[in-house]
Protein backbone atom coordinates (compact mmCIF):
# COMPACT_ATOMS: atom_id res chain seq x y z
CA UNK A 1 0.00 0.00 0.00
CA UNK A 2 2.18 2.65 1.37
CA UNK A 3 4.20 1.24 -2.34
CA UNK A 4 1.40 2.56 -4.14
CA UNK A 5 0.81 5.84 -2.60
CA UNK A 6 4.28 7.00 -3.96
CA UNK A 7 2.59 7.42 -7.37
CA UNK A 8 -0.21 9.33 -6.39
CA UNK A 9 2.01 12.90 -6.30
CA UNK A 10 3.52 11.45 -9.46
CA UNK A 11 0.04 10.85 -11.22
CA UNK A 12 -1.12 14.64 -10.18
CA UNK A 13 1.95 16.02 -12.15
CA UNK A 14 0.41 15.23 -15.27
CA UNK A 15 -3.04 16.98 -14.94
CA UNK A 16 -1.30 19.83 -13.18
CA UNK A 17 0.84 20.42 -16.47
CA UNK A 18 -2.10 19.86 -19.02
CA UNK A 19 -3.96 22.42 -17.32
CA UNK A 20 -1.41 24.91 -17.46
CA UNK A 21 -1.36 24.05 -21.45
CA UNK A 22 -4.68 26.14 -21.42
CA UNK A 23 -3.09 29.52 -20.45
CA UNK A 24 -0.01 28.71 -22.58
CA UNK A 25 -1.71 28.00 -25.28
CA UNK A 26 -4.30 31.03 -25.70
CA UNK A 27 -1.39 33.50 -25.35
CA UNK A 28 1.51 32.84 -26.99
CA UNK A 29 0.49 29.90 -29.09
CA UNK A 30 -0.60 30.88 -33.06
CA UNK A 31 -4.03 29.91 -33.59
CA UNK A 32 -5.22 28.61 -37.20
CA UNK A 33 -2.36 25.82 -36.78
CA UNK A 34 -3.72 23.63 -34.22
CA UNK A 35 -2.38 20.50 -36.55
CA UNK A 36 1.29 21.44 -36.27
CA UNK A 37 0.77 23.01 -32.89
CA UNK A 38 -0.05 18.99 -32.03
CA UNK A 39 3.18 17.94 -34.10
CA UNK A 40 5.29 20.08 -32.64
CA UNK A 41 3.84 19.43 -29.09
CA UNK A 42 4.68 15.57 -29.08
CA UNK A 43 7.40 14.68 -31.61
CA UNK A 44 9.87 16.86 -29.95
CA UNK A 45 8.92 15.36 -26.34
CA UNK A 46 9.00 11.84 -27.88
CA UNK A 47 12.74 11.96 -29.68
CA UNK A 48 13.83 14.02 -25.93
CA UNK A 49 12.25 10.46 -23.96
CA UNK A 50 13.90 8.26 -26.93
CA UNK A 51 17.03 9.78 -26.13
CA UNK A 52 16.88 9.16 -22.62
CA UNK A 53 16.16 5.58 -23.25
CA UNK A 54 17.72 4.72 -26.85
CA UNK A 55 14.97 1.89 -26.57
CA UNK A 56 13.11 1.10 -30.27
CA UNK A 57 10.13 -0.73 -30.57
CA UNK A 58 10.58 -4.44 -30.98
CA UNK A 59 7.87 -6.94 -31.80
CA UNK A 60 4.16 -6.44 -31.48
CA UNK A 61 5.26 -2.90 -29.84
CA UNK A 62 5.70 -1.42 -33.91
CA UNK A 63 1.86 -1.51 -33.86
CA UNK A 64 0.72 -0.95 -30.58
CA UNK A 65 3.20 2.67 -30.04
CA UNK A 66 0.52 3.01 -33.51
CA UNK A 67 -2.35 2.64 -31.60
CA UNK A 68 -1.99 4.10 -28.43
CA UNK A 69 -0.20 6.57 -29.87
CA UNK A 70 -3.53 7.76 -32.32
CA UNK A 71 -5.73 7.04 -29.46
CA UNK A 72 -3.44 8.77 -26.60
CA UNK A 73 -1.72 11.68 -29.16
CA UNK A 74 -2.28 12.26 -32.49
CA UNK A 75 -6.37 12.08 -32.86
CA UNK A 76 -6.75 12.84 -29.10
CA UNK A 77 -5.03 16.18 -29.55
CA UNK A 78 -6.91 17.25 -32.95
CA UNK A 79 -10.38 16.27 -30.82
CA UNK A 80 -9.90 18.16 -28.43
CA UNK A 81 -8.83 21.59 -30.69
CA UNK A 82 -11.74 20.86 -32.54
CA UNK A 83 -13.95 20.66 -29.53
CA UNK A 84 -12.57 23.68 -28.46
CA UNK A 85 -13.05 25.19 -31.05
CA UNK A 86 -17.28 24.20 -31.21
CA UNK A 87 -17.99 24.18 -27.54
CA UNK A 88 -18.25 26.41 -24.72
CA UNK A 89 -15.45 25.74 -22.25
CA UNK A 90 -17.22 24.68 -19.21
CA UNK A 91 -19.31 22.21 -21.43
CA UNK A 92 -15.81 20.55 -22.94
CA UNK A 93 -14.16 20.54 -19.94
CA UNK A 94 -17.20 18.86 -18.26
CA UNK A 95 -17.71 16.13 -21.21
CA UNK A 96 -14.24 15.42 -20.68
CA UNK A 97 -14.67 15.20 -16.91
CA UNK A 98 -16.51 11.96 -17.42
CA UNK A 99 -13.43 10.07 -18.26
CA UNK A 100 -12.87 8.58 -15.24
CA UNK A 101 -16.28 6.63 -15.15
CA UNK A 102 -15.16 5.87 -18.89
CA UNK A 103 -11.66 4.61 -17.75
CA UNK A 104 -13.23 2.56 -14.73
CA UNK A 105 -15.83 0.80 -17.26
CA UNK A 106 -13.17 -0.15 -19.91
CA UNK A 107 -10.54 -0.72 -16.97
CA UNK A 108 -13.13 -3.48 -16.26
CA UNK A 109 -13.97 -4.97 -19.75
CA UNK A 110 -10.36 -5.52 -20.77
CA UNK A 111 -8.30 -5.88 -17.86
CA UNK A 112 -10.82 -7.05 -15.33
CA UNK A 113 -10.38 -4.27 -12.64
CA UNK A 114 -13.61 -3.99 -11.09
CA UNK A 115 -15.10 -0.85 -10.16
CA UNK A 116 -15.32 0.34 -6.44
CA UNK A 117 -18.32 2.06 -4.76
CA UNK A 118 -15.57 4.78 -3.02
CA UNK A 119 -14.62 5.87 -6.54
CA UNK A 120 -17.72 5.53 -8.33
CA UNK A 121 -18.94 8.14 -5.96
CA UNK A 122 -15.89 9.93 -5.94
CA UNK A 123 -16.30 10.45 -9.94
CA UNK A 124 -20.09 11.50 -9.21
CA UNK A 125 -18.84 14.06 -6.80
CA UNK A 126 -16.00 15.37 -9.14
CA UNK A 127 -18.34 15.26 -12.71
CA UNK A 128 -20.45 17.14 -10.15
CA UNK A 129 -17.74 19.97 -9.11
CA UNK A 130 -16.64 20.51 -12.59
CA UNK A 131 -20.23 21.64 -13.68
CA UNK A 132 -20.71 23.57 -10.59
CA UNK A 133 -17.64 25.32 -11.02
CA UNK A 134 -17.75 25.56 -14.94
CA UNK A 135 -21.13 26.06 -16.20
CA UNK A 136 -22.09 29.11 -16.54
CA UNK A 137 -25.74 29.20 -17.57
CA UNK A 138 -27.88 28.19 -20.90
CA UNK A 139 -25.83 28.59 -24.38
CA UNK A 140 -25.88 26.98 -27.91
CA UNK A 141 -24.72 23.26 -27.58
CA UNK A 142 -23.46 22.28 -31.08
CA UNK A 143 -24.16 18.54 -31.72
CA UNK A 144 -20.56 18.00 -33.70
CA UNK A 145 -19.03 19.48 -30.92
CA UNK A 146 -20.24 17.34 -28.19
CA UNK A 147 -19.01 14.78 -31.09
CA UNK A 148 -15.52 15.67 -30.88
CA UNK A 149 -15.90 15.98 -27.00
CA UNK A 150 -16.91 12.41 -26.42
CA UNK A 151 -14.87 10.94 -28.80
CA UNK A 152 -11.99 12.66 -27.66
CA UNK A 153 -12.64 10.98 -24.00
CA UNK A 154 -13.25 7.88 -25.02
CA UNK A 155 -10.13 7.59 -27.58
CA UNK A 156 -7.71 8.45 -24.70
CA UNK A 157 -9.82 6.49 -22.15
CA UNK A 158 -9.15 3.53 -24.14
CA UNK A 159 -5.95 4.68 -25.15
CA UNK A 160 -4.76 5.14 -21.38
CA UNK A 161 -6.17 1.46 -20.45
CA UNK A 162 -4.99 -0.53 -23.45
CA UNK A 163 -1.50 1.12 -22.00
CA UNK A 164 -1.69 -0.14 -18.63
CA UNK A 165 -2.61 -3.21 -19.89
CA UNK A 166 0.07 -3.91 -22.78
CA UNK A 167 3.13 -1.68 -20.89
CA UNK A 168 2.91 -4.14 -17.63
CA UNK A 169 6.48 -4.62 -16.46
CA UNK A 170 8.04 -2.42 -19.70
CA UNK A 171 10.00 0.78 -19.55
CA UNK A 172 7.21 3.25 -19.11
CA UNK A 173 9.81 6.03 -20.68
CA UNK A 174 10.59 3.96 -23.75
CA UNK A 175 6.66 3.23 -24.50
CA UNK A 176 5.80 6.84 -23.77
CA UNK A 177 8.35 7.74 -26.38
CA UNK A 178 7.08 5.88 -29.07
CA UNK A 179 3.18 6.70 -28.14
CA UNK A 180 4.54 10.41 -28.92
CA UNK A 181 6.89 9.71 -31.95
CA UNK A 182 3.49 7.92 -33.69
CA UNK A 183 1.07 10.49 -32.66
CA UNK A 184 3.26 13.12 -33.98
CA UNK A 185 4.47 11.52 -36.87
CA UNK A 186 0.69 10.78 -38.27
CA UNK A 187 0.01 14.12 -37.64
CA UNK A 188 1.94 15.64 -39.73
CA UNK A 189 0.17 14.63 -43.37
CA UNK A 190 -2.72 16.17 -41.67
CA UNK A 191 -1.22 19.05 -41.09
CA UNK A 192 0.41 19.64 -44.65
CA UNK A 193 -3.01 18.66 -46.51
CA UNK A 194 -5.21 21.41 -44.00
CA UNK A 195 -2.52 23.83 -42.79
CA UNK A 196 0.27 24.02 -45.48
CA UNK A 197 3.65 25.19 -44.59
CA UNK A 198 4.47 25.08 -40.90
CA UNK A 199 3.56 28.72 -39.19
CA UNK A 200 6.40 31.08 -38.48
CA UNK A 201 7.34 30.96 -34.69
CA UNK A 202 8.67 34.00 -32.35
CA UNK A 203 10.82 33.78 -29.53
CA UNK A 204 7.87 33.77 -26.94
CA UNK A 205 6.02 30.85 -28.92
CA UNK A 206 9.21 28.71 -29.27
CA UNK A 207 9.89 29.13 -25.55
CA UNK A 208 6.00 28.21 -25.51
CA UNK A 209 6.19 24.90 -27.19
CA UNK A 210 9.58 24.03 -25.69
CA UNK A 211 7.41 24.07 -22.12
CA UNK A 212 4.51 22.61 -23.82
CA UNK A 213 6.75 20.06 -25.03
CA UNK A 214 9.20 19.05 -22.11
CA UNK A 215 7.09 19.64 -19.49
CA UNK A 216 3.17 19.40 -20.67
CA UNK A 217 3.90 16.25 -22.49
CA UNK A 218 7.04 14.74 -22.25
CA UNK A 219 7.22 14.96 -18.24
CA UNK A 220 3.41 14.61 -17.73
CA UNK A 221 2.35 11.08 -20.05
CA UNK A 222 5.90 9.65 -17.99
CA UNK A 223 4.36 10.44 -15.30
CA UNK A 224 0.89 9.63 -16.08
CA UNK A 225 1.93 6.28 -17.33
CA UNK A 226 3.86 5.17 -14.80
CA UNK A 227 1.56 6.17 -12.72
CA UNK A 228 -1.19 4.03 -14.62
CA UNK A 229 1.03 0.92 -14.01
CA UNK A 230 0.62 0.83 -10.46
CA UNK A 231 -2.66 2.69 -9.35
CA UNK A 232 -6.23 1.58 -10.55
CA UNK A 233 -7.36 2.95 -13.26
CA UNK A 234 -10.31 4.47 -11.96
CA UNK A 235 -8.02 6.50 -8.70
CA UNK A 236 -5.56 7.57 -11.97
CA UNK A 237 -8.75 8.98 -13.54
CA UNK A 238 -9.91 10.86 -10.62
CA UNK A 239 -6.72 12.84 -9.98
CA UNK A 240 -7.17 13.95 -13.99
CA UNK A 241 -9.60 16.29 -12.09
CA UNK A 242 -7.02 18.05 -11.16
CA UNK A 243 -6.65 19.36 -14.75
CA UNK A 244 -9.44 22.12 -14.85
CA UNK A 245 -8.92 23.20 -11.15
CA UNK A 246 -5.18 24.55 -12.44
CA UNK A 247 -6.69 25.73 -15.80
CA UNK A 248 -9.36 28.25 -13.18
CA UNK A 249 -6.36 29.14 -10.32
CA UNK A 250 -3.99 29.93 -13.17
CA UNK A 251 -6.70 31.96 -15.32
CA UNK A 252 -7.06 33.73 -11.76
CA UNK A 253 -3.31 34.29 -10.52
CA UNK A 254 -1.86 35.16 -13.72
CA UNK A 255 -5.16 36.06 -16.21
CA UNK A 256 -6.19 38.43 -13.50
CA UNK A 257 -9.96 36.46 -13.65
CA UNK A 258 -11.89 36.81 -10.30
CA UNK A 259 -12.45 33.30 -8.33
CA UNK A 260 -15.86 33.26 -7.35
CA UNK A 261 -17.95 31.37 -4.37
CA UNK A 262 -19.77 29.03 -7.10
CA UNK A 263 -15.62 28.31 -8.54
CA UNK A 264 -14.99 27.59 -4.80
CA UNK A 265 -17.52 25.76 -4.22
CA UNK A 266 -16.90 23.38 -7.41
CA UNK A 267 -13.21 22.62 -6.49
CA UNK A 268 -14.59 21.85 -3.36
CA UNK A 269 -16.25 19.02 -4.66
CA UNK A 270 -13.82 17.75 -6.97
CA UNK A 271 -11.00 17.87 -4.66
CA UNK A 272 -13.46 15.61 -1.99
CA UNK A 273 -14.04 13.43 -5.09
CA UNK A 274 -10.49 13.08 -5.67
CA UNK A 275 -9.91 11.87 -2.23
CA UNK A 276 -12.52 9.32 -2.28
CA UNK A 277 -10.51 7.80 -5.13
CA UNK A 278 -7.59 7.83 -3.24
CA UNK A 279 -6.28 4.00 -1.59
CA UNK A 280 -5.05 5.92 1.68
CA UNK A 281 -8.51 6.87 2.66
CA UNK A 282 -10.64 4.22 1.49
CA UNK A 283 -8.51 1.26 2.92
CA UNK A 284 -8.98 2.81 6.52
CA UNK A 285 -12.61 2.82 6.18
CA UNK A 286 -15.58 -0.22 6.99
CA UNK A 287 -15.82 -0.89 2.79
CA UNK A 288 -17.58 -4.36 3.53
CA UNK A 289 -20.99 -3.88 2.58
CA UNK A 290 -20.03 -1.09 0.00
CA UNK A 291 -18.43 -4.04 -2.25
CA UNK A 292 -20.69 -3.87 -5.33
CA UNK A 293 -19.86 -7.62 -5.95
CA UNK A 294 -19.67 -10.47 -3.62
CA UNK A 295 -16.34 -12.33 -3.05
CA UNK A 296 -15.95 -16.25 -2.90
CA UNK A 297 -14.95 -17.31 0.47
CA UNK A 298 -12.04 -19.25 1.28
CA UNK A 299 -12.24 -21.80 3.87
CA UNK A 300 -8.91 -22.89 6.11
CA UNK A 301 -6.23 -25.29 5.08
CA UNK A 302 -7.44 -28.56 5.48
CA UNK A 303 -10.99 -27.67 6.39
CA UNK A 304 -14.22 -28.15 3.41
CA UNK A 305 -17.23 -28.68 3.56
CA UNK A 306 -20.47 -26.29 4.13
CA UNK A 307 -19.72 -26.64 7.67
CA UNK A 308 -15.86 -25.30 7.43
CA UNK A 309 -15.34 -21.86 9.00
CA UNK A 310 -14.51 -19.30 6.68
CA UNK A 311 -12.47 -16.81 6.39
CA UNK A 312 -13.41 -13.47 4.61
CA UNK A 313 -10.90 -11.86 2.27
CA UNK A 314 -9.43 -8.57 3.50
CA UNK A 315 -10.26 -5.76 1.73
CA UNK A 316 -6.65 -3.73 0.89
CA UNK A 317 -7.78 -0.94 -0.98
CA UNK A 318 -10.15 1.10 -2.49
CA UNK A 319 -8.26 0.27 -5.87
CA UNK A 320 -8.46 -2.78 -7.76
Amino acid sequence: MEAKLRWVPAAAVAPIAWGSTYLVTARFLPEDAPLYGAVFRALPAGLLLLALRRKLPHGAWWWKAAVLGTLNMGAFFALVYLAAQLLPAGIASTLMATSPVAMMLMAWALISERPRIPILAGAALGITGVSVMLLTGTTAVRGTGVAASLAAMGMSSLGYVLAKKWGTGGDTVAQTSWQLIAGGTLLIPAALLLEGAPPQLDGPAIVAFSYVSVIATAVAFACWFAALGRLGAGTVGLIGLLNPITGVLLGTAIAGEVLTGRQMGGMALILLGILLGQPALTSRLPLSHWRPFRQEQRAPVGQSGPDAPVEPKRITSGTV
